[in-house]
């Protein structure tokens, strides 16, 4: 029956895995709070229409729960959305920057139906708002750069694309084609580049552009023999400064890959595109994603008024599966600290307060209460199975006698 289960591309996460996932997002968090960064709570409820208002989200996407009378209801599929409706309305009138982090559940339909899929991930992420040039995208990708490194991770590269320069080298094609050009390019698809009937220029172009990946200066020397006009020709210029700054910085070993063919299928994005890529054991992991829209908050603005942004999402689960075989990661769920057991009914008010009072002291303890219908060797076992170490019996005038079990673990 269906109430053994929870629902398809859900799952429930027990006591250990939680705490190694907290392990995860406290150590994120703490970088968060280490370069000024404040949390923001959205609903996880939202009007589809502002969901999809930006470009980014497909309404398929998209899990419906309700139609209402002033519209239909979705279950978040991403952050970026709801905390850009929030700043362009509740905190239009905050001192700027605004520097804000997320750690929540989304929810997001794969087109054409789950089948079994995962609907319910778990990100953790920043927006730097109403921020624009080469020092809030530097700013950016050092936070990132220190996440990373807060939790250990090793093999990891950020993929950096600038999405107003690759639609510069799209100009150079013919309106007709841009679209098929751009469409082969997102999803990698050279063969199908070479069947579009371009000219053979074009062709030569387009699989150039296909190509512009790797070594950040190697690129730029690429494009730099491209006929840019001069909008296109600034953007280089603003790239190659931010790759420069972000490589001298001292506090970060960040692997940079410029990859100019890094771009999606919708027009999200304004400036800098970014992905954080882990490869382990031959295998290859995006950890997250993240970018420039300078024209996202317009869209929600009452009157309009547009600001820049940027900001990335971090996938919990990638984040996790690249952590399972480190010695950072907790082994085991957090044990009790004491147990305490009244000996008798009469000692029961006794027992109550002395855990209250364990429980209150200087650091941080966990304690239980033994709930009775268990003799001494019953309590025993549990605590040695719970790995709990100190037991208080509790007499009724309150006098506690502490058995220490040796052979529990610390």
């Amino acid at each position: 029956m269906r109430i053994h289960q929870p629902p398809a591309g859900t799952r429930d996460l027990l006591p250990l895995e939680v705490a190694q996932k907290r392990w995860i997002a406290d150590r994120i968090q703490g970088v968060f709070h280490q370069w000024g960064y404040q949390r923001i709570i959205t609903s996880t409820l939202e009007w589809v229409e502002a969901l999809t208002a930006g470009g980014a989200i497909h309404p398929s996407t998209v899990i419906q729960v309700e139609n209402t009378s002033g519209g239909r209801l979705g279950l978040r599929p991403e952050l970026t959305a709801s905390i850009a409706r929030a700043a362009a309305t509740r905190m239009a009138g905050d001192v700027f920057p605004q520097r804000l982090y997320y750690n929540a559940n989304v929810f997001r339909r794969t087109p054409g139906g789950n089948h079994g899929r995962q609907v319910e991930f778990f990100q953790t992420g920043v927006e730097l708002l109403r921020a624009g040039g080469t020092r809030a995208d530097r700013e950016i990708l050092l936070l990132l750069a220190d996440c990373l490194g807060s939790l250990g991770l090793e093999g990891c590269s950020v993929i950096l694309g600038e999405a107003s320069l690759t639609r510069s080298l799209l100009n150079l094609f013919p309106p007709s084609d841009q679209g098929q050009v751009r469409a082969c390019i997102a999803h990698l698809d050279r063969v199908g580049l070479t069947r579009l009937g371009l000219s053979t220029e074009l062709e030569q172009l387009a699989l150039l552009l296909f190509d512009l990946r790797g070594e950040p200066r190697t690129v730029l020397q690429k494009v730099s023999h491209l006929n840019l006009d001069q909008q296109g020709q600034q953007v280089v210029h603003n790239l190659k400064n931010l790759i420069e700054r972000v490589e001298e910085s001292a506090s970060t070993r960040l692997s940079l890959i410029l990859d100019l063919s890094l771009i999606q299928t919708i027009d999200y994005y304004t400036g800098v595109v970014f992905e954080v890529v882990c490869v382990q054991n031959q295998q290859s992991r995006v950890l997250g994603k993240g970018g420039r829209y300078d024209q996202l908050l317009g869209l929600y603005h009452p009157q309009g008024e547009s600001a820049p942004g940027i900001g990335f999402a971090l996938n919990l689960e990638e984040v996790y599966s690249c952590l399972l075989d480190s010695e950072q990661l907790p082994r085991s769920a957090p044990k009790t600290d004491w147990l305490v057991i009244p000996r008798d009914d009469q000692a029961e008010k006794a027992a109550f307060d002395y855990a209250q009072t364990l429980r209150h002291s200087e650091h941080l303890v966990r304690v239980e209460l033994e709930l009775g219908g268990r003799s001494p060797d019953e309590i025993r076992q549990y605590a040695r199975l719970c790995n709990i170490n100190r037991l208080a019996w509790i007499q009724a005038d309150g006098k506690p006698e502490i058995e220490v079990l040796e052979n529990a673990e610390y």
